[in-house]
């Protein structure tokens, strides 16, 4: 996951405050500042969060009563600067450092005792980034950027009811090299490469701690009037998983300057994670990595000057699937396919502003016939939102299907649906008012299983909640 800060847009100083409050002791507290001149941009900002939380278990150890609280404090920056017209340098820092509490209705197994005793575990997390990078405009015809990147994800986990403890550390050094080359008025190139190096320290001694992947990527794009097409190439080499080629191609038509139609194929290669391999008591170490082919069919249409329609056939194949089994760790399918439709419907009509999206999906495992954990088949969603001069009102609705906790389809999952509200009121051009209340009907519903004394019983989700926020800008 690659997470970028603000960047600074308009000239001069732009400063801004945030405050909100809502239900279950949840507080949101954030400060910034933007700006810069023609050369100079910059953005820095500061926040807080913090959240008594809910007990997301139900029946298990006394000590899964307790509310999983949660807090996270984080400050970024991000400044660029034009060095002339043809170059910028600039640089990226985010770091985040926080408290996470979390249930654990298995219990923890004593070697003295040879039994299960309850616990009241807590985490201790902080997650930084740092990177820079040079934008060059070489000439009419080529246009380059270097990035160099390192992170961090330091975790360390307690327990209030003993002195037990680990420490799972990951750090990740990467450098990208890209060019993007105009051949001529319908030709044009992108090409480059990247690497990264993983490396591990913890508590737990492994065979492996530390590997490294390096890529080299290529894609033509072709414009005409008539059609379009971009065909790509990505080679991965990866100390621990070997070499991949990964193909990808995109056709382009044109029915009418309203409607187009797009064919495209590609191909993943997705290589596990560190923290799926070897994550305390939640990982797998014989993981394969997972590979995949996939083939789509897409239209996009203006209907209408205010009705935008997007659908999709598409099917995905997949080798050594990464999914999460039912014992709570990684686990790989050895094959797989997705057959799956979507489609998003963008309408404004007397004034509001609304997207439907539905999606239908069929996930399967080929050699069982089993419908792949944890993957609803349907899912509907709609969003309304209007503008009233300086009041803001609006609406969403999610339904999800059932689906299945386990591999074997023998552990469902209830469907559920979701209604909430939001609105907002301008009280002048520097002061906002916001509330949001989320799963309005408190529907009671699970993402997730787990096993205690033999039963079966749902990880708890949020019910109703709501949020009350100020947004100050005030302008300088």
């Amino acid at each position: 996951i690659q997470i970028f800060t603000r960047r600074g847009g308009e000239q001069g100083l732009q400063p801004r405050m945030h405050v909100g409050v809502g239900s279950h002791q949840t507080w949101e507290r954030s400060l910034g500042v933007s700006g810069g001149d023609a050369q100079t941009r910059f953005n820095l900002g500061a926040s807080l969060d913090e959240t008594a939380g809910i007990n997301r278990t139900h029946e298990s150890w006394p000590s899964d009563g307790d509310h999983d609280e949660y807090r996270n404090k984080s400050v970024s920056l991000s400044l660029s600067h034009a060095l002339s017209d043809d170059i910028e340098v600039g640089a990226n820092l985010l770091d985040n450092q926080g408290k996470s509490a979390f249930d654990n209705p298995f219990g923890r197994f004593d070697m003295d005792t040879f039994e299960s005793v309850q616990q009241q575990p807590y985490s201790e997390f902080s997650v930084s980034s740092v990177s820079s990078y040079v934008d060059a405009q070489i000439n009419d015809a080529w246009k380059t950027r270097v990035e160099f990147g390192h992170s961090e994800n330091r975790e360390k986990t307690l327990d209030k009811l003993s002195d037990e403890r680990s420490v799972f550390n990951t750090y990740r050094d990467s450098v990208n090299w890209q060019n993007d080359l105009t051949l001529d008025e319908r030709n044009s190139l992108i090409l480059g490469g990247d690497w990264y190096q993983d490396r591990i320290n913890s508590s737990t001694a492994f065979d492996e701690d530390s590997r490294w992947n390096r890529a080299a990527f290529i894609q033509h794009r072709y414009q005409t009037d008539s059609f379009s097409t971009e065909l790509g190439l990505r080679r991965d080499q990866n100390q621990q998983f070997g070499s991949q080629n990964s193909w990808s191609g995109t056709f382009t038509l044109p029915l009418n300057p309203d409607n187009d139609v797009l064919l495209t194929y590609s191909e993943g290669f997705r290589a596990p994670t560190f923290n799926d391999l070897y994550y305390p008591d939640f990982s797998n170490p014989d993981l394969k990595p997972e590979t995949s082919k996939s083939y789509e069919l897409q239209w996009r249409s203006q209907l209408t000057d205010t009705s935008r329609l997007e659908a999709s056939l598409y099917r995905t194949d997949l080798q050594d699937a990464i999914i999460f089994g039912s014992n709570n760790r990684p686990a790989n399918v050895a094959s797989a396919r997705i057959n799956g439709f979507e489609a998003a419907l963008k309408q404004e009509l007397f004034g509001w502003q609304s997207n439907l999206g539905v999606a239908i999906i069929d996930p399967r495992d080929r050699d069982s016939g089993h419908t792949l954990a944890r993957r609803a088949r349907r899912t509907l969603s709609l969003d309304l939102d209007r503008q009233f001069d300086r009041l803001g009102v609006g609406a969403s609705w999610q339904a999800v299907s059932s689906s299945y906790d386990d591999e074997n389809n023998q552990q469902p999952l209830g469907g559920y649906a979701l209604l909430g509200l939001r609105g907002s009121w301008a009280l002048n051009r520097e002061i906002r008012l916001e509330l949001k209340l989320d799963n309005l009907l408190d529907k009671d519903y699970s993402r997730a299983l787990y096993s205690h004394d033999g039963s079966q019983y749902g990880y708890r989700e949020e019910g109703r909640a709501w949020m009350f926020g100020v947004t100050w800008t005030p302008k300088i």
